[in-house]
């Protein structure tokens, strides 16, 4: 009865131990090389692998880490099987090729990968992340090599040149391009440095294109180009020589260092000679800024005295125009105008008493249009009308006023400076 009840209970665990222990998804790192020439790629390869099925492909790292070039080659990512516990269980691979791009250790941290499988036990989509231990290599400059800046290893490396004029007869206006090619198998283009340096050429403008980059890959072996190209203009008679290119590599399938040169040429160019501005002389230049600041100087305090002077001359002739016969005529002008009974006294009196001669008011045509102009405003008077009234005033006073000068007119002022009798 006792062996009954323990196979029982040893029948009854068994399923719930297997639940327990349950497959997980695996991560394998496949990294056979950890040296490498700067430039040359070595082979990282991660694969994952589910005891199911994945109905989403994983989240793949990057591994982008400073001084590495990282690349995918074509098929990066292929389907795998595996055999395990005699059950297959089903992957993706992921191949990367890594370059290290300067000599010197260097250390991928820890790279995760997100991977969404079928959990058949579960009956659900689970979502699980994997994590790789840090990943070391070195770059390894090669015996031979070590000279080498910038360090280039390639399978083959070669310059080309391309001259688009005639550098031995030039005039003022004529132009020469100037564009080396360099080709690299066995290395990304990236590692190539820069070609054609600026030179300066008398009587010669010089203005580069932008360097163009071109890369292939195949079957995960990178090559390329870079295209540098220089348009030289003649705009004065002189020239000079533009230098070789030359490129120091190394040949990673010999295991030498070679040299890829192109030859450097010469410009000649008739013509005048251009004209040499002299430079400017430190003196020169700290006189002519101390004469600068002085003359402002002595602006701004001719100024200042001028100003008081300037404001009392403004407000006296302000005044004497205010007080002129003309200022007084013009304001009796523009009453009339209004028709303003209140302002007309006022205003008459202030004129009468500016005018030379006998007083304007006591003309008897003037007394007559008043007469009128009252008689027509309270009522009483001859049967005219407001306006003919104060047109009948208007054309007495022009005729009152003298026609000679007036007492405080501006003619009248006296003058700016005035100089003491001789």
């Amino acid at each position: 009865m006792i062996r009954l009840l323990l196979v029982l209970l040893v029948t009854w665990a068994l399923p719930a131990a297997a639940q327990d222990t349950a497959a997980e998804p695996r991560l394998t790192v496949d990294f056979p090389e950890t040296e490498a020439v700067p430039g040359q790629p070595l082979s990282l390869r991660l694969t994952v692998l589910v005891p199911t099925f994945m109905p989403e492909p994983p989240v793949w790292p990057s591994l982008e880490t400073p001084n590495l070039l990282v690349r995918l080659p074509s098929r990066s990512t292929s389907p795998v099987s595996e055999r395990i516990d005699g059950e297959t269980w089903s992957g993706v691979s992921r191949h990367y090729r890594i370059s290290p791009m300067v000599p010197g250790p260097m250390t991928l941290p820890p790279q995760e990968v997100v991977v969404t499988w079928q959990d058949l036990e579960a009956s659900d989509v689970r979502q699980t992340t994997l994590t790789t231990e840090a990943i070391s290599f070195a770059g390894v400059v090669p015996e031979g090599a070590e000279g080498l800046d910038p360090f280039i290893a390639a399978a083959d490396l070669s310059l080309e040149q391309e001259i688009e004029g005639d550098p031995a007869a030039m005039v003022p206006g004529d132009s020469l391009k100037r564009q080396v090619t360099a080709r690299v198998e066995g290395a990304s283009p990236m590692f190539l440095p820069p070609l054609l340096d600026m030179v300066d050429l008398a009587g010669v403008a010089a203005y580069p294109d932008a360097p163009k980059l071109s890369e292939q890959d195949d079957r995960g072996v990178p090559s390329g180009s870079r295209v540098e190209s220089v348009t030289y203009l003649a705009e004065a008679g002189g020239g000079g020589a533009l230098p070789p290119v030359s490129l120091d590599w190394y040949d990673t399938d010999e295991g030498a260092v070679k040299t890829a040169t192109v030859p450097g040429l010469e410009l000649q160019i008739d013509g005048p000679a251009p004209g040499r501005a002299e430079p400017l002389d430190p003196r020169r230049v700290a006189l002519l800024a101390a004469a600068v600041v002085l003359g402002l100087t002595l602006v701004i305090l001719v100024v200042r005295r001028l100003l008081p002077a300037l404001a009392r001359h403004r407000a006296r002739r302000r005044a004497q125009v205010l007080a002129s016969e003309d200022h007084a005529w013009r304001m009796l002008r523009q009453v009339i105008a209004r028709r303003d009974h209140a302002a007309l006294r006022p205003a008459l009196d202030l004129w009468a008493g500016r005018v030379d001669g006998p007083d304007p008011r006591r003309s008897a045509r003037v007394e007559a249009a008043l007469l009128a102009l009252g008689a027509q405003r309270y009522g009483g008077g001859p049967t005219t009308t407001d306006g003919e009234a104060w047109t009948a005033l208007q054309g007495a006073l022009n005729e009152a006023r003298p026609k000679g000068r007036r007492v405080g007119a501006y003619d009248t002022l006296p003058p700016l400076n005035p100089r003491g009798a001789s």
